[in-house]
Order: C-alpha cells, then structure tokens, then sequence
C-alpha cells in the first residue's frame, strides 16, 4: 500500500505496525523516526496542500481530530473521494483499537494484537502497582500558556497520571481539553507543575516563564523544585509513544516503586524491532 499520514501520531502508530516503508508522504511535524525524515511533506497538519497529497496517490490517508482545526482535512478528503482512517484517541485503550483498526485495514492484524497484547499487559502492572501507593501527588500538565489549556478527566495525560501514581488537579472535569486560568492553578495548588506546550520543544520552555506570573511565589511546585519540563513528543502525541512518556512520568513521581515497570516499557520493542527509547 501507499500510506500517506497527516498527523505525527498516526505516522508512529504506522511505524509500530512496521509500516514505515509503506509510507509515501507526511505532514510537516512527522519527526520520528530517523528513517522518515526523507519522505515528502506535505505541510503543517493544520494546513496540509491537497493537490501535492493527491499526486502521492495514497491507498490509504492517515488522518485525525486530535486537535481543533483537522475536520477540514477530512472534508477535503471526502471532498476528493481520497481513501482514508480517522482516529482520535482519548485514552491508552483507545489507542489500542486504533492499533486494530490500522492493522485490519493494512493486513497487519496479527502484529496489531501482538503489540496490543503487550501494551495491555503493560498497563495492568501499572495499575496493580499504583493501587499499592498509600500518597498520590497532585500534578498539572499546562498544554498552553495564553490562554491556558490544560487535559481533562477524559485524556490520556489524567490516564497517565493515575498509572504513574498522581492525580491530575482537573480530573474531575469530564472532557478532554480545558481552558483555565492562572488563578485556578494557584488555587489548586498541585505538587507537581509540568510544561509541555503542545508542538514546543521542551528547550523553548523554562522555569523563568512560570516565575515572571503573578503570585508564581506561593506555588509549592514551584518551591520545592518541581517545575518540570517533558518532552512534547512522548506526552502530546497520542501514540503508543506515551508509554515512553508514562515510563518518564513514572520515574519522576516514584522511581522506586515503578522500577520494575519502568524497565519492561524501557526495554520493550514495541516498535518494529527498535527499542522503544
């Protein structure tokens, strides 16, 4: 098949069925892994040229709703009568299905519930052992400064937190994505800030972006250390590339207690043969 993707998350759920040299054509944020660099771009996944797609003559086009804005690529695709997969994961299951969606519709099946398998089993060694944790953090992911934007109770990131052990502060909001403000993080105060703005490399964010706000002074987080960069790619995009994230996350909220489950996603091949770090 010819697989185009629009989105860097559907391009690493391609590459962990082993579909990589299927693919003919990426949107402009598709950066991993190295031996996809080369492939034609076909801009940002926001705005992606649709004549230079088509010339790619796809069987299949890899697209989402992962973030506001990508419903109009699917109508342009509808509109051209173009072959293609929409996904839009909320949690580490749904990425999973995806994973099965992705693998019927490329004859990739038995790989898809190879690597599902292991994904699954993953996920219940982390939820047995953050069941054994009598103290749970509180933690805030900030996705945006201005405005802020943060994950709701219906995300992957809250789904995260509780595998790792914390508790993300707007969990109890029961939608994937929330627009907040800098006094409600100051009300809640959470033990652990983290800054991964979506599509920023964590060397444009600093702690001194958080130090300029307003009362940034009575934040604990911000007291005891605990203003943290993440790497944008293994938090925002929803591929099985979060269970690097989740291994990260895991390390920095209990690394004695994950030890063990830190190593198994560290040393997983979930990729096609490559490590997953």
């Amino acid at each position: 098949m010819k697989i185009v993707s629009i989105c860097p998350s559907n391009t690493e759920l391609a590459v962990c069925l082993g579909l990589a040299d299927q693919l003919v054509g990426l949107d402009d944020f598709s950066d991993w892994p190295e031996e996809i660099k080369h492939l034609p771009r076909l801009g940002p996944d926001l705005s992606i040229r649709m004549d230079d797609l088509e010339k790619c003559e796809p069987d299949l086009v890899l697209a989402s709703l992962s973030v506001p804005g990508m419903e109009k690529n699917i109508e342009e695709l509808e509109r051209r009568n173009l072959p293609y997969m929409v996904f839009d994961p909320q949690s580490f299951e749904d990425l999973n299905e995806d994973l099965m969606r992705l693998g019927e519709r490329t004859g990739c099946l038995d790989k898809a519930q190879e690597k599902t398998k292991v994904l699954r089993s993953i996920v219940k060694q982390f939820e047995i052992k953050s069941l054994e944790l009598s103290s749970k953090p509180s933690v805030y992911f900030e996705w945006w400064p201005k405005p802020i934007f943060t994950p709701g109770g219906t995300n992957w990131l809250t789904e995260m937190s509780r595998l790792a052990g914390g508790e993300n502060i707007f969990s109890q909001t029961e939608i994937p994505s929330i627009q907040t403000d800098w006094e409600d993080i100051l009300t809640k105060d959470p033990d652990y800030f983290f800054l991964v703005w979506v599509g920023v490399k964590e060397s444009k964010m600093k702690i001194e972006h958080v130090q300029k706000r307003t009362r940034s002074s009575e934040l604990s987080a911000l007291r005891n250390g605990r203003v943290i960069m993440l790497q944008e790619a293994l938090f925002c995009r929803p591929s099985p590339r979060l269970y690097e994230g989740l291994a990260n996350l895991a390390a920095i909220l209990h690394p004695d207690h994950f030890k063990d489950q830190i190593s198994l996603i560290r040393n997983s091949s979930i990729y096609s043969g490559r490590k997953i770090l």
